[in-house]
């Protein structure tokens, strides 16, 4: 039956749900029997008593513990200790926890150069690792424990695909830093800081400071930037429990809260609860509730839909603007605000928002949860403990949630900007394009003075196939964010941008350049209307004359001829159906 099964994943994941029938905690009818049990699997045991694996443990239930350990991201450079405590509480829990690594891509390390088109398409070689090891060696359930950026989603996405019994565990945020003055900081301050430089309102010594003292030990960045905030949503969807999001990367309280989660996951298996279970259509509502209450990175709007599409869940940018308009914003934590992920923690954290949303009715409150309750019941006795960090629902800081989608002839199927962290005097704002082929030319133009009030910088070929990859243009954005230029200059682009960007900075214009989208047909000097109340983002010309430019432009090829990126650029989907592969 167990083969019948897996053979069936192939040709009709839904299907695979029936495993349900399969698996308890005693060791009868588990799904790793297919590597352990009987006569005909001798060899295989032989192979796992060749790393030391005893009879005792091949008769419990294996559990996959898959974390993105590593040196080269400070997200992750700790996130060994945190598996092996998630492992801890399987083993206390009657499983056998067996650790492996998936990849995991640093944004920050990646920014401004090359090494930024790998970041994104990543996240499809992250679902397609797990999805690997996890069908290969026949684990009965698995504990995931990513950090940063594109890992969080990629794990969601393979747990989804695999469907079988999970539990998410992040390693936590950073503490924001402090400087010589004693001032909170982050790595935004860092970016900021060198186009402060370069405007000469800083000098070396305070970039410096920055340099030394905003990224002061391990965790994701301190902000409410794209690693945290898909730390967050995990908890909204139900996939982690309460704290995942929040708990400081350096406390005590995230190891324990590790083993309790490996705890918890034996229960989940016990009673056969998997991920499609939990990742409802109504789930998804519930995640995009709480990303505009949060103030969540833009990039949550190319995650949650490739996400919801491994769900067989087709998550629409026009019911992402209907619940942001329906949402209050809660939060401003940085870049939106001076305050970090440390301070929601301490204010009630991700369950004290997600209650008061419930409060206002809100929530679909009756969705699972790895908590084994509903969501509604797991956040019942969560509460807002500062209301400077949580605004009420009765008085928050704006009734609108922090993303917006913006549409018009420039961005005919989506244009997305993160509105909390949009200056109120740049909500509207009219000016001429100031054209840039790739990021690299456009940083430059930045830092030469080249750019002055009330230019719209335009970047494209940047987008998912043409990037390729969609890089994050955090350095022009900060750049302009450190000569002052944030409340006077609009950048829009087909590319993406940092959750830790601030300003009227529209990404993920589709469709793309590459694909002979409207952004093509710019040219120097064109004048842009940006309305972010309105929705709209408009080219001030004729659509005559829009539609002669384009049958003018010839495709141009693409950028990658070798290696991963090439098949990736090839098979890549417009950014507003999330960048998922063909």
């Amino acid at each position: 039956m167990h083969e019948e099964l897996c053979s069936e994943f192939f040709t009709n994941r839904k299907t695979f749900t029936e495993i349900k029938n399969f698996g308890d905690t005693e060791g009868e009818n588990m799904i790793s029997d297919s590597v352990k049990k009987g006569i005909e699997r001798a060899p295989h045991r032989s192979l796992f008593k060749a790393m030391g694996y005893t009879d005792e443990e091949l008769s419990r239930p294996l559990i996959g513990v898959i974390h993105a350990g590593s040196e080269i991201v400070p997200g992750h450079i700790h996130l060994d200790k945190i598996a092996k405590a998630v492992a801890d509480g399987v083993r206390m829990a009657g499983g056998t926890p067996i650790l492996m690594n998936t990849i995991g891509v640093c944004d920050g390390i990646s920014m401004g150069h090359s090494g930024m088109n790998y970041s994104l398409a990543s996240r499809e070689l992250i679902a397609d690792t797990v999805e690997t090891m996890v069908m290969a060696h026949g684990f009965d359930a698995i504990a995931l424990v990513p950090n940063c950026d594109k890992i969080v989603p990629g794990m969601l996405m393979a747990a989804a695909r695999i469907n079988r019994p999970a539990i998410f565990c992040s390693g936590g945020p950073m503490m924001p830093g402090r400087d010589s003055k004693g001032n909170s900081t982050n790595l935004n301050d860092v970016f900021e800081a060198v186009g402060a430089y370069v405007a000469g309102k800083a000098d070396e010594a305070y970039v410096c400071d920055m340099e030394n003292t905003a990224c002061p030990g391990c965790g994701s960045c301190a902000g409410m930037f794209t690693a945290n905030s898909m730390n967050c949503l995990t908890e909204a969807l139900g996939m982690a429990l309460s704290g995942n999001g929040t708990i400081p990367a350096v406390n005590a309280e995230r190891i324990r809260f590790a083993k309790k989660s490996g705890m918890q996951l034996m229960k989940i298996l016990k009673d056969q609860l998997l991920p499609l279970d939990i990742m409802t259509e109504k789930a998804f509502e519930n995640g995009l509730r709480v990303d505009m209450a949060l103030g969540c990175s833009t990039n949550s709007v190319l995650h949650l839909p490739a996400i919801a599409n491994e769900c067989d869940i087709e998550l629409s940018l026009d019911l992402v603007d209907k619940i942001s308009k329906s949402t209050p914003n809660l939060c401003r934590l940085s870049p939106a605000g001076v305050t970090n992920i440390i301070d929601l923690h301490y204010a009630g954290g991700v369950a004290a928002v997600i209650n008061e949303i419930n409060r206002a009715g809100l929530l679909n409150n009756d969705v699972k949860s790895v908590a084994l309750t509903t969501i509604g019941e797991a956040v019942a006795d969560y509460k807002i403990t500062n209301n400077e960090v949580i605004k009420s629902v009765d008085a928050p800081y704006s009734v609108e949630g922090g993303i917006a989608i913006l549409r018009g002839n420039l961005a005919p199927n989506c244009g997305v900007v993160k509105q909390s962290a949009v200056a109120p005097e740049m909500m509207q704002h009219t000016g001429p394009a100031v054209i840039f082929e790739c990021e690299e030319d456009a940083i430059k133009a930045i830092y030469n003075g080249d750019i002055k009030k009330g230019d719209v910088v335009v970047i494209r070929y940047e987008g998912p196939a043409g990037g390729p990859g969609m890089r994050e243009m955090l350095s022009p954005t900060s750049a302009l964010a450190g000569m002052g230029l944030d409340k006077e200059v609009a950048l829009i682009t087909d590319g993406r941008f940092s959750g830790a960007t601030r300003g009227a900075a529209i990404g993920h214009v589709s469709p793309e350049a590459q694909a002979g989208g409207p952004i093509c047909a710019v040219q120097q000097g064109d004048i842009i209307k940006i309305d972010i109340k309105k929705r709209e983002l408009t080219l001030m010309i004729d659509d005559e004359v829009l539609l002669n430019r384009l049958s003018k432009i010839e495709k141009r090829p693409l950028k990658a001829t070798k290696g991963w990126l090439s098949r990736y650029s090839r098979l890549v989907t417009s950014a507003d159906k999330g960048a998922v592969l063909k």
